[in-house]
């Protein structure tokens, strides 16, 4: 006798998650649903959100208020108009955005975006996109981690995804252990519009999609080529953020 098709979905299920089941991103330690951390690495993750910088994300000790800014970004404004993150950056952080970028595991990009999704308006009149990949990076590690961000994030989301609004138009070294000023070099003049997204990108809101935000120097970069291509504003969401401190 056949099964309906809902109860031999739910037959295939189990015997898959008896076969493979849900692993917490962080240790590899079995869970009860997919991305999902097991009790120890979720105790060791930060949320974050308000209050926060308006401007960037900065976790503030207490509200102070609305549209109130960080020391650093009445400083020194960045280009971008908002950054929000899912999680501060810390071994955990660390250990998943390790393991989508250098270990081969796209399948984390769909837990990154899962967390991510909190910071998403779906009513909002927006473009997802990616930070991009020089071409040789992609075809070296088979796929750009922020890309597969952005294509969880627009089905859950609703909002419309664009992989190829910025090029990378060069090769620019790992930035792991450089300084600040030394990656702000290393990203300077790094990415461009092409002449056939212009049209797309004019007066429209982007949000910029990373997995790790440390100095800022990828996105900042970018996001004045997306603003010099015709973007209205860009908003800029990670994954996770370093944090130093309250502004």
């Amino acid at each position: 006798m056949l099964l309906p098709a809902g109860a031999a979905r739910t037959a295939i299920r189990q015997i898959v998650d008896f076969a493979l089941p849900p692993r917490c991103p962080g240790c590899g330690e079995v869970t009860e649903e997919e991305h999902r951390f097991c009790i120890a690495c979720w105790q060791k993750l930060h949320f974050l959100g308000d209050p926060c910088c308006a401007r960037c994300g900065l976790p503030f000790d207490y509200d102070r208020g609305a549209d109130v800014e960080c020391g650093a970004c009445l400083a020194s404004p960045p280009a971008f108009d908002s950054l929000r993150a899912a999680v501060a950056y810390g071994d955990i952080a660390r250990n998943v955005a390790l393991k989508l970028k250098y270990a081969g595991r796209p399948g984390v990009a769909l837990t990154l975006a899962h967390f991510m999704r909190r910071h998403v308006d779906p009513s909002a009149d927006a473009i997802l996109t990616p930070v991009p990949l020089h071409r040789w990076r992609i075809w070296r590690r088979g796929y750009n981690q922020s890309a597969l961000i952005v294509s969880a994030l627009a089905k859950r989301s609703g909002l419309e995804a664009r992989l190829d609004l910025l090029t990378r138009a060069k090769a620019t070294p790992s930035l792991r252990g450089l300084n600040r000023s030394q990656r702000a070099l290393a990203v300077r003049s790094a990415f461009r519009i092409e002449d056939r997204m212009k049209a797309v990108l004019r007066g429209r809101t982007i949000v910029l999609v990373d997995d790790v935000y440390t100095t800022g120097a990828t996105v900042k970069a970018a996001t004045r080529a997306l603003l010099r291509g015709g973007a209205a504003s860009v908003d800029v969401l990670v994954f996770a953020r370093v944090v130093r401190g309250p502004g």
